[in-house]
């Protein structure tokens, strides 16, 4: 069984192009095969880059010590002992020194502790510059297609690991443990059908690479996208696992009409590791400004929670959450279920009717039921969709 240092090693012969032909094809048959070998080779890939560029800096900062000791012999001579190198002229010693030349190296001479301290800080800030924008980039919200703030999530553990090494290099300590790689990006889903068919939103999957299936009790499945709506904000993933054996009669009915204006709906998703209740009310027939694919909610969402069901008090489902907007916290908006009822039947219209996989729930079983009874029983087909690029 290989160890994590004979992956590196793996991993570092083949970056370099030492690995013979047999076995190079080999390994990337294997990365193409093993999303999670895929996904320790590009861990890999990160933390050597990471190491690289930091003694990239670091060969650049020598250099410049050196020039500035340089500097220093050359307007001390007297100082100057055998083993110490002078700064040699770039010009013929015999020539005349210009007035601005002198007007320089008298500058020099007078500021030189100043124009030290002002490279140390002009130093410091690039360094701060760059993780502020490192942190700016993970914790601002994804940019939406659809004008409004999209609600996908960047992965928590994976940020902490991330700034754990950066900061590890920065203060030269003990390189952190690699942590498990749990993806970039994470959304919720919903089970569209028994057979292993999902629901999320299409820019929670946006640029994936694979994606993962994440239950409540941590059952995992691996999925990939079957067909992708754009313009409304949907995608329906398939459980690619064969160990899956299907999720059993789903317990909710998608609504192919309208929700009335002031329904009471709730939702459930994955703003957190936890799944996360939130109820509202439909507080307009279309979302933002007017388009009538979506529905307009007052429900409190957060990244995260894009791709999961929008319900109504008979559990029926009415919509997928899909963002909120920008000015305004609790306005939430979510593609209407009647398009998702669509897309499906344009799928069921290019498919003989042998081969057609997507048999909608028409009749749920959470009408009548207290809330409480109702989410244990929705709990089970709600899942993280977890994005790794």
């Amino acid at each position: 069984m290989m160890t994590e240092a004979d992956y590196y090693a793996l991993f570092e012969a083949y970056a370099h192009g030492e690995l013979a032909g047999p076995a190079r094809a080999n390994l990337e048959a294997r990365l193409a095969a093993d999303p999670a070998l895929a996904l320790r080779y590009a861990d890999f890939t990160e933390m050597t880059g990471t190491l690289r560029a930091y003694g990239q800096r670091q060969q650049a900062r020598q250099q410049l010590r050196g020039i500035h000791a340089a500097m220093l012999a050359a307007d001390a001579p007297e100082e100057i002992t055998p083993t110490e190198t002078k700064l040699t002229h770039s010009v013929n010693p015999m020539l005349r020194i210009s007035r601005t030349e002198r007007r320089l190296r008298e500058f020099w001479s007078g500021h030189r502790a100043t124009v030290g301290v002002a490279a140390s800080v002009a130093i410091l800030a690039v360094f701060a510059t760059l993780l502020g924008l490192d942190l700016w980039r993970s914790y601002k919200t994804e940019p939406s297609l659809y004008g409004y703030q999209a609600l996908r999530r960047e992965m928590a553990k994976l940020q902490r690991s991330q700034r754990a090494l950066k900061e590890s290099i920065l203060t030269q300590g003990p390189l952190p443990t690699p942590a498990v790689n749990n993806g970039k990006f994470s959304g919720t889903g919903f089970a569209l059908t028994s057979e292993g068919y999902l629901v999320t939103s299409y820019h929670v999957i946006q640029g994936a690479d694979s994606l993962l299936i994440e239950g409540r009790d941590r059952q995992r499945y691996h999925a990939e996208p079957v067909y992708s709506d754009i313009k409304h904000d949907l995608a329906i993933l398939r459980i690619t696992d064969k160990k899956f054996a299907g999720f059993g009669r789903l317990p909710y009915a998608i609504k192919s009409g309208q929700a009335d204006l002031g329904e009471r709906v709730f939702t459930l998703g994955y703003p957190r590791e936890d799944v996360v209740y939130g109820e509202g009310a439909l507080s307009a027939r279309s979302g933002f400004e007017g388009d009538t694919a979506f529905y307009q909610v007052s429900i409190p969402v957060n990244p995260g929670n894009s791709g999961g069901p929008l319900l109504d008090e008979r559990g029926n489902l009415i919509g997928v959450v899909s963002g909120r907007q920008n000015d305004a916290q609790s306005a939430a908006f979510a593609t209407k279920s009647s398009y998702l009822v669509r897309l499906v039947d344009s799928l069921a219209a290019a498919k003989p009717a042998a081969a057609y996989p997507y048999h909608l729930p028409h009749y749920g079983q959470l009408a009548g039921s207290g809330r409480p009874q109702q989410l244990k029983k929705l709990q089970d087909y709600v899942f993280v969709v977890k994005v790794f690029e």
